[in-house]
């Protein structure tokens, strides 16, 4: 449980421009949605991943790092890592089992003979979106666990986009449509009054001492 009054101390301590902005971007929030990539080999287009889901509302992000174990590029990401929290797994099939356990469905983002059109794509269901690597695309244990595959319709030369461009297609899409049903898609109260004080932990640089020191004044009170 969060500490209301500790949370509204810190809240003080902010500016009115960060507070307002939190108010802004947390009701737009949401778990519904989330992404995977697997072991993406340039750290640029993780990076860029990450930032769009900051952009579109896509709270967590899940990465598989089974092969390439890299830092997230913090000029490409812009800060998103600071907003947006990022489940790290060594081996895929661990990943997986985890989001199924949250009850979400797989989505490989892949051409697949079964595959679904995006612009056909039901919300209905929790979804995370897995996105491959480069030149390989998704691994067979992903492939064999996805419950739908998804593509990008393209009528070009090129048969595919970008990692970090496809994934901010998508990511657009499906959110939009979202937010048009009926859905609880939001973050539930709790969760917003956490995603708050973490925001603000990451954005008072003194944040330990300041807590340290407010509960030192409420014992003397």
């Amino acid at each position: 449980m969060i500490d209301l009054k500790l949370l509204e101390h810190l809240e003080n301590i902010i500016t009115p421009e960060r507070k307002a902005r939190f108010d802004t971007v947390l009701p737009e929030r949401t778990k519904y949605f989330t992404v995977a990539t697997e072991d993406v080999y340039q750290l640029h287009n993780t990076s860029a991943v990450i930032r769009s889901c900051d952009v579109f509302g896509i709270q967590e992000v899940n990465i598989v790092e089974e092969k390439n174990s890299k830092r997230i590029d913090r000029e490409i990401a812009m800060g998103a890592q600071k907003w947006v929290d990022l489940n790290r797994y060594n081996h895929v099939k661990d990943c997986i089992a985890d989001l199924k356990r949250k009850g979400y469905q797989i989505v490989a983002t892949t051409p697949h003979e079964n595959d679904c059109e995006l612009h056909d794509f039901d919300v209905s269901k929790p979804s995370c979106f897995f996105f491959g690597r480069e030149t390989e695309g998704l691994s067979q244990a992903v492939l064999d666990e996805a419950d739908s595959f998804l593509k990008i319709p393209m009528v070009g030369f090129t048969e595919s986009l970008n990692i970090s461009v496809s994934a901010a297609i998508i990511l657009q899409h499906v959110t939009t449509k979202l937010k048009r049903t009926n859905i609880e898609w939001r973050l539930t109260e709790e969760e917003q009054l956490e995603k708050r004080m973490d925001w603000i932990k990451s954005t008072i640089k003194s944040y330990d001492e300041i807590v340290e020191h407010f509960y030192s004044n409420q014992k003397s009170e």
